[in-house]
């Protein structure tokens, strides 16, 4: 299913190398989150680069959550982050993992450290530490209680271990250079005391590893070769080395780092999210104006428009900000594919066919995809006809729905359907009709045109040779049903919502959405929830994930069928 290709990833090129070379003989990668949030179009990336090395080089990628700070952790984040990577199309080896699984062993990998004298029990109040760590102008300098014997700091960690102290009154640190300058490595913090209940261990524990300490350790253990992170961790390689070549761990894996993905438009820090989620900005985590991956599935992206996008935009070593463009294109490209098409009616103008009788029923058979209905066979050259999963049944009837905007009053060059008295307009996958007259309310306002049924066969030109100037989309008045449409725009209205200083919630769009009524096919009530459509001249639309039923049809607006309709406007 991999996509990953070596010309703009060079991370896979890494990997090709490694395994010619006969350095490694099997690839192993992993994703491991923190499960203190949802996962966002950025760890798409990092899904799709992990999971898609071990597809290509047919070896294993592990998700492993990194789970070392219960008090923001849960079980919804676990639930719901197995679920983004299962619906992305990926399957991780063998079980699911926890940092938590290894928890014993890092202690024991925390005494070595301690009987080896490379880590200390450190007691600074955690505002006296920070002082003494200096800063990137100013060499730290040594804690005071940096010459503790070995015996006195394993007796110091044990009574952390056994709960005799409150939080933040001891810490375990590594014991490395208070003035070198990375400041990772001014005697970085190992385990600090919380009298947490965690969701994995329950009250097994009290202290807890710092994300530091654990990472490497548990790469080690699962036998990662290429433990492959953001930018950001870039400065913490040293560290992760040193722990590495420091323990008694049964492998040695190398961590790369590439440009993490960061789009216009868009904020994709797990704090910065959250507080969209509790100041009820958001309906929650998965609001389609949301940039989670669960956001954007609900929104009607399909995860293989995701995987592509990701596949665009290629690995790199630099940050940098992608144009959202690129994901519309990605999403498009795929819908227009996939998506089947239907009819709906936003601004509803009812239009009566004269010339038809009054209890008139006809159900048109209609392709759904139309495209695929079109191929033509290889070796005959005829065209295929569409498969009957490809067709459904429109009602037609005297009455129908058309929308407001597709009829005029009068004449007008500028009019592109030139649908008013006296002219002639196609329906779409049905006849020919002619508008005779239209009838206003005491406003003022068109609610009815008259027209007559100028063809009798579908797809016919009139015999008069008069053509239609134009084709609409239509629904049956008495067989349409009401469905809700909810139009989403953009969340943020700043190109760089975090950036500058400023806070990005000054920035939040309060019309990023709206709610309407439309009236649409009646097929579309049994439409599967997370089902896309394309209703034709409208745009794209999915069936809401959760709130959609066949008594009340919901719908999302996904995206625009034009670049000028951005699946971001305000």
């Amino acid at each position: 299913m991999s996509d990953i290709n070596n010309v703009n990833n060079f991370v896979a090129k890494i990997v090709e190398e490694d395994l010619a070379s006969g350095k490694i003989d099997k690839v192993i990668t992993r994703f491991p989150p923190e499960p203190n949030g949802y996962l966002h179009v950025g760890h798409a990336k990092s899904i799709c680069l992990n999971f898609g090395l071990a597809d290509k080089f047919n070896g294993e990628c592990n998700l492993r959550f990194d789970d070392t700070n219960p008090e923001k952790e849960s079980q919804e984040y676990i639930d719901a982050i197995k679920e983004d990577v299962t619906w992305l199309g990926f399957k991780w080896s063998g079980d699911v993992r926890f940092s938590s699984d290894y928890f014993d062993t890092l202690h024991d990998y925390a005494i070595a450290l301690i009987k080896s004298g490379n880590a200390y029990v450190c007691s600074l109040k955690p505002e006296e530490a920070d002082e003494y760590k200096g800063d990137f102008n100013r060499p730290g300098k040594n804690s005071p209680y940096r010459d503790r014997t070995v015996e006195e700091n394993l007796d110091l960690f044990g009574r952390m271990k056994a709960g005799e102290f409150k939080d933040g009154e001891h810490a375990l640190r590594a014991k490395i250079d208070m003035a070198s300058g990375n400041m990772n490595l001014r005697d970085p913090i190992m385990y600090r005391i919380r009298h947490v209940e965690h969701h994995q261990t329950g009250n097994k524990w009290c202290i807890y590893p710092i994300y530091d300490f654990t990472h490497g350790q548990s790469d080690a253990l699962e036998g990662v070769t290429h433990s492959v992170c953001t930018l950001e961790f870039e400065d913490h390689r040293p560290l992760y080395d040193w722990y590495i070549n420091h323990l008694p761990v049964p492998a040695k894996p190398k961590q790369y780092e590439f440009g993490r993905l960061s789009l216009n438009y868009t904020v994709t820090s797990k704090r910065k999210l959250k507080k969209l989620v509790d100041e009820n900005v958001v309906a929650g985590w998965d609001d389609p104006r949301m940039p989670t991956i669960s956001g954007m599935r609900r929104r009607g992206f399909t995860p293989a428009s995701i995987r592509n996008f990701c596949e665009m935009i290629g690995v790199s070593r630099s940050d940098g900000v992608v144009d959202v463009a690129m994901l519309e294109h990605a999403l498009r490209s795929d819908l227009n594919t996939h998506a089947p098409r239907a009819m709906a009616v936003i601004n509803p103008l009812k239009v009566v066919i004269t010339n038809m009788a009054d209890d008139h029923y006809e159900e048109i058979t209609v392709e759904s995809m139309p495209d695929i209905g079109s191929d033509t066979d290889s070796e005959g050259g005829e065209e295929k006809e569409a498969p009957a999963s490809l067709l459904r049944q429109v009602p037609f009837t005297k009455e129908i729905f058309i929308d407001q905007e597709d009829f005029k009053e009068e004449y007008s060059k500028k009019f592109k359907k030139k649908f008013c008295p006296g002219k002639r307009i196609r329906l779409r996958n049905g006849y020919v009709i002619e508008a005779t007259d239209f009838i206003k309310n005491d406003a003022g306002d068109i609610v009815q045109v008259n027209a007559i049924q100028v063809t009798t066969v579908l797809g016919e030109d009139p015999v008069d040779e008069v053509k239609p100037k134009g084709v609409v989309h239509w629904v049956s008045a008495s067989h349409g049903i009401e469905a809700e449409l909810r139009i989403y725009g953009r969340l943020l209205n700043h190109e760089s919502p975090d950036r500058g200083g400023e806070d990005f919630m000054t920035h939040v769009n309060p019309d990023s959405l709206s709610v309407i009524s439309a009236i649409v096919e009646p097929s579309l009530a049994q439409a599967a929830p997370e089902t896309v459509f394309q209703f034709e001249r409208e745009g794209y639309y999915v069936a809401d994930r959760h709130d959609h039923t066949t008594d009340k049809p919901v719908f999302n607006l996904t995206i625009g069928l034009r670049e000028d309709k951005s699946l971001t406007q305000q």
